[in-house]
């Protein structure tokens, strides 16, 4: 999938999370704040990828990426499994942890958001036709539908005017549904 897809689908799917389980206590910057470190969370797992767009965004992020790359296998290896979900969750809870220590902002919601970027990104890889590697080192990628002529290949017509679409369309939806609740969550800023 191709960034900005990744970045709709996380969007979607902490909004839903939002939605359906608002947090008691939240403040506007970690409400902002775990928004960006969701999508940061989102686009995570290709830091395999020397050319992926979280390099780009980073000052000198291509020559990072290309210090990086031989160390993760290349691109949806190990970063694209469950023991790099299970990598990702404990340095980026460290990492979380000391800098909560400095900001003002709930870093366990922050943490959960980046964790929600993170694995819907690998379920988005899931639906293409390279598949993922959720048990690495077993050389098999999976990928949903099983027939792998059936899968979306990446930026193709299929993810450019269904998927993407689609997520809007979704979020629409959930922000039509759940109206009520985001509106209450809205007040309790205003006040």
């Amino acid at each position: 999938m191709m960034g900005r897809t990744h970045d709709l689908a996380t969007f979607t799917a902490i909004s839903y999370v939002v939605a359906t389980q608002p947090p008691q206590t939240i403040t506007l910057a970690t409400g902002i704040t775990a928004l960006l470190v969701g999508i940061v969370g989102g686009l995570t797992p290709d830091i395999d990828q020397p050319t992926a767009d979280l390099w780009r965004k980073l000052p000198a992020g291509s020559v990072i990426g290309r210090i990086f790359y031989p160390f993760l296998g290349g691109h949806r290896n190990i970063s694209h499994s469950i023991i790099g979900i299970l990598f990702f969750a404990w340095l980026s809870k460290f990492i979380f942890a000391k800098i909560g220590q400095i900001l003002l902002v709930d870093m366990n919601i922050v943490w959960s958001a980046f964790m929600i970027g993170y694995i819907t990104h690998l379920i988005m890889d899931t639906l293409t036709q390279e598949g993922v590697p959720w048990l690495f080192p077993i050389p098999f990628k999976f990928g949903f539908p099983p027939l792998r002529f059936l899968r979306i290949r990446t930026a193709s017509f299929m993810e450019k005017s269904m998927i993407f679409p689609g997520l809007l369309f979704l979020d629409a939806y959930i922000y039509y549904r759940y109206y009520d609740k985001f509106i209450d969550l809205l007040k309790h800023y205003i006040k």
